[in-house]
């Protein structure tokens, strides 16, 4: 029933990784709720004839030992599956930089081209540039704005492309599916970090994708007290994804899993919400004199939002905004006198969180500012809204202008 498009996001995520196997025991079908925590490194076997046979399966569901799972993990991974239309399965990683790397080695070999999104996350930009690198793959940055770019980085070594939308501190959106047919025409993997709206939000292989990752210590985890990452196939991409995982030990605890399934049964009312607020707070920021340009596909008019309404059906409050001038003292008055948003990384959780952004320290093959910014709004600020009242945070967001405005002058 999960795996049904035509349910509603908060019925597929409360359904999701629940069938009779990960929750029943023998004679009850549905005997809990939530699927038991299975915490086992070695699983038995009768005797030495299964134990010969046991190798012989390899698919969830099937014992073998416990870096292949058990019941809790493979309930999640049952549950993202059917979250994904057009994924043939899900593997799990210790965290989201695991699963991109995960997805990177299962697709790319020594002397191969990657190309990369300009706006793409600091720390997979790091795996191109520095362990990839030494095993000799070559990645190559593109304007995510220009799909001409993109087509013209194109060579015959390229073997894979790695999309974002959207991009990571300044949230440009890029056309995935126009993105998707230029790579599928020359037969080029496409991996897409889809952490931002998640499945709910935008299903990726719908669009044409054909390896999503996400880290799930944000939205899906939810509390900020989980390090998870997830990458899903399609049924060309996902024994090969598999096989990798497994050979490079990959597996997350039963603990861990736990927790994960727990945070997603609440993840479409957590999305909404903060998206809602969110969208509030882009508003407010729009209209502050000090703000030079907000960094929000989700609010009308902003770069990107065409794009956003017509493949996205969600998004969550991850965000930004470009000081008009200044400068980084101010900057800093800024954030530290914030109350109610915590000066910390990552994003997803309950609670509003804040840091600086400087996208141009990174950028390479885009400029920053972009066009129809001035130079002197480079300043910028990402944050990551919860769950609390909107007011309070505009309240919060307020007063920290005040304390830029007295650093700045």
């Amino acid at each position: 029933m999960a795996n049904d498009k035509k349910l509603g996001p908060q019925t597929r995520v409360t359904h999701a990784g629940r069938r009779g196997e990960w929750t029943g025991v023998e004679g009850h079908p549905s005997a809990v709720v939530n699927p038991p925590i299975w915490r086992a490194s070695t699983h038995l076997y009768p005797n030495t004839k299964a134990l010969k046979e046991g190798p012989k399966s390899n698919c969830d569901g099937r014992f073998f030992y416990g870096r292949r799972g058990s019941p809790t993990q493979w309930a999640l991974c049952d549950a993202l599956t059917g979250l994904e239309p057009g994924a043939a399965g899900t593997m799990l990683y210790p965290s989201g930089v695991a699963a991109l790397t995960g997805a990177f080695l299962t697709v790319l070999r020594p002397g191969d081209v990657l190309l990369m999104s300009d706006h793409a996350y600091e720390p997979t930009r790091a795996l191109g540039m520095t362990l990839f690198k030494d095993f000799g793959v070559e990645t190559r940055f593109f304007d995510p704005l220009d799909p001409a770019a993109l087509e013209a980085a194109f060579c015959d070594r390229t073997r894979a492309v790695l999309l974002e939308s959207p991009g990571s501190l300044t949230m440009e959106m890029q056309d995935i599916p126009a993105a998707c047919a230029l790579a599928k025409a020359r037969g080029v993997v496409t991996i897409m970090d889809n952490t931002w709206a998640g499945s709910l939000g935008f299903t990726a292989h719908d669009h044409g994708i054909d390896i999503s990752v996400m880290s799930l210590t944000k939205h899906v985890g939810g509390h900020s007290d989980l390090m998870m990452g997830s990458v899903s196939a399609t049924e060309q991409w996902y024994p090969q994804l598999r096989r990798m995982a497994q050979l490079t030990g990959q597996v997350v605890s039963p603990d861990d899993a736990s927790l994960a399934l727990r945070g997603l049964r609440t993840m479409a009312m957590r999305l909404e919400r903060s998206a809602a607020t969110g969208l509030a707070i882009a508003e407010w920021l729009e209209a502050q004199p000090e703000v030079a340009r907000v960094f929000c596909p989700m609010l009308p008019g902003s770069p990107g939002h065409d794009i956003w309404k017509r493949d996205f059906t969600g998004g969550c409050g991850l965000m930004g905004f470009a000081f008009r001038g200044g400068n980084a003292e101010a900057r800093n008055a800024f954030i530290d006198s914030l109350t109610l948003f915590g000066i910390g990384y990552s994003w997803g959780g309950f609670e509003s969180l804040v840091t600086p952004a400087d996208p141009g320290a990174i950028r390479t093959a885009s400029a920053w500012p972009p066009k129809g910014m001035a130079e002197t709004d480079r300043l910028a600020v990402r944050l990551a809204v919860g769950l609390e009242d909107a007011a309070d945070l505009i309240a919060d967001l307020d007063q920290a202008m005040a304390a830029w405005r007295g650093a700045a002058e």
